[in-house]
């Protein structure tokens, strides 16, 4: 029986449950970047230089983050839904709580940090149809919606690459790269 893409993403640990979480969190990421530009919420720099850490430590073992400090920023700089009329914040949460989750999940604050980040993808991606729909769409309708389908099978493929991976500079490179490589988000934004 072939596991769903939860049940595999459970079974990560150590640094391929970062790399994942994190390959999510930077094929996401322009989804805040975009709200802090349009409403001018926030520096999205600083969500930018968070995760750049994050694949530093990833690339480099030794390489140290203050976690404590990059949480605290990391969720000053999640924005409130009450104070924005804009679909765009419910992404921009998203990637919030991404992040945070990422960070706690290093810190062995929460060992299913990398789950919370693969079920907030493709809750991303669900409420996406469902706002952009003309229509109330039934659950297989959004499943097989395109653009779930295209985020189902990111995350598979991303956990095949993590199961054959080697930690090295050249592997964490190639999921960096992975995450950006179609050039769209998880819901469909293009990446520039």
């Amino acid at each position: 029986m072939k596991l769903s893409t939860f049940a595999r993403v459970r079974q990560l640990d150590g640094w391929q449950a970062v790399a994942f979480a994190a390959t999510l969190t930077e094929r996401s990421l322009p989804n805040y970047q975009l709200f802090c530009e349009l409403t001018g919420f926030s520096d999205p720099s600083q969500y930018r230089n968070t995760l750049d850490a994050i694949w530093d430590w990833l690339a480099n073992p030794k390489a140290r983050i203050n976690l404590d400090v990059q949480l605290e920023k990391t969720e000053l700089a999640i924005p409130d839904a009450a104070d924005f009329d804009s679909y765009g914040v419910y992404p921009a949460i998203d990637v919030g709580i991404s992040l945070a989750s990422l960070l706690l999940l290093m810190m062995d604050e929460d060992p299913q940090g990398a789950v919370v980040v693969s079920k907030l993808s493709q809750g991303s991606v669900e409420a996406y149809i469902d706002a952009t729909s003309e229509s109330q769409l039934s659950s297989e309708e959004i499943k097989s919606h395109p653009l779930m389908q295209l985020e189902i099978e990111f995350q598979q493929d991303l956990l095949d690459s993590i199961d054959k991976a080697k930690r090295n500079k050249e592997c964490i490179k190639a999921l960096r790269q992975m995450a950006i490589a179609e050039g769209i988000t998880n819901i469909g934004l293009e990446i520039s």
